[in-house]
């Protein structure tokens, strides 16, 4: 009988074992899979964080793009952070330039970055930034503001069902990151 109860032990612990390797495993394996549903999904559209060329594009004046934008902020970066244009109508292939401000609400250097997403996520594909601010951490100074030029274009082959594109920007403190590098 004991022989038997240091079996059944060997085996849960063998199964228990396995069951964490597992769970260590999957954990790893969860952004690739966040990244594979959001792009089979077209949720939460990530945009590219390098500057596109500017190219001549033929203005589709017969549609009209509602571009909504919102800025927030992590709940530990102290920065004012605001959009002068909450809300644009254009036309594909139009260029825009829309600037947008933020101030270092301390006495200390801060180190910041903007990170863009986009809804509906497919949108990111035809959303082409020339300029942005998110493309850089931003160094302020104390009490420092800033004005900000996002420039952008919609391409043209944007699908005709998407009426309206909200893109959407988070400042993130990254001040202690940056001091460590």
């Amino acid at each position: 009988m004991d022989e038997s109860l240091r079996q059944k032990n060997t085996r849960l612990v063998q199964i228990l074992v396995l069951v964490v390797v597992g769970m260590f495993g999957f954990g790893f394996a969860l952004v690739p899979l966040y990244d594979v549903l959001c792009d089979l999904t077209g949720i939460n559209g990530k945009a590219e964080t390098v500057a596109a060329e500017e190219i001549a594009y033929q203005v589709d004046m017969t549609r009209e793009i509602n571009v909504e934008l919102l800025t927030s902020l992590n709940e530990s970066t102290p920065l004012e952070f605001r959009t002068e244009t909450k809300q644009l109508k254009i036309h594909p292939g139009e260029y825009h330039t829309v600037n947008f401000y933020a101030k270092n609400k301390t006495d200390k250097v801060m180190v910041a970055q903007a990170i863009p997403s986009f809804s509906p996520g497919v949108v990111a594909k035809y959303f082409n930034k020339i300029e942005c601010f998110c493309f850089k951490q931003q160094t302020f100074k104390p009490g420092e503001s800033k004005v900000m030029p996002m420039r952008f274009v919609i391409k043209p082959d944007l699908p005709k069902d998407l009426k309206t594109i909200t893109l959407s920007y988070t400042f993130f403190d990254n001040t202690k990151a940056a001091v460590q590098n």
